[in-house]
């Protein structure tokens, strides 16, 4: 692996982060192959699915748009590159906040991502997340009532 392949991988999750955490969600899409597989049955005690990128997220629009604010943060990414495929798990804290009659809460998830991704057109794309938690803090219920106010703004 070189620092070009390395660098581009792990582009991918802080442009997934960045694009969330600013609502770009044109560059969230950007970060995705067609057609992905989504694992956050950790967190949502669904099983894996295969969707389009598209589909997926505009489906997380109602939830980030509810919410006051979040923040995305990645470490120690361990990447490895299998020619025009690879993997990479970097360690994440996501911080979701919403701002109600008790004042800010909050919701902290803290785990890790391992994502699989594809190179196409001599650019990267992630074609599966898996979210694996470790632990959250705080106020989960903040989710449900954010996705009803961002469903609300759309």
């Amino acid at each position: 692996m070189n620092f070009e392949d390395f660098a581009s991988i792990t582009g991918r999750r802080y442009d997934y982060a960045m694009g969330i955490d600013t609502h770009d969600f044109e560059l969230l899409r950007s970060v995705f192959a067609e057609e992905i597989v989504m694992d956050f049955e950790d967190y949502s005690r669904k099983p894996s699915e295969k969707l389009r990128a598209d589909a997926w997220v505009e489906s997380c629009k109602p939830l980030f748009l509810g919410l006051t604010s979040t923040q995305h943060v990645m470490t120690n990414p361990v990447v490895k590159v299998f020619g025009d495929t690879a993997t990479c798990r970097m360690y994440m804290q996501a911080e979701h906040f919403l701002e109600t009659e008790k004042g800010l809460e909050s919701y902290v998830l803290g785990g890790y991502y391992l994502d699989k991704l594809v190179r196409s057109g001599g650019r990267w794309f992630i074609t599966g997340v898996t979210l694996k938690l470790f632990w959250t803090r705080g106020n989960r219920d903040i989710m449900k009532a954010a996705t009803l106010i961002g469903q609300s703004k759309l």
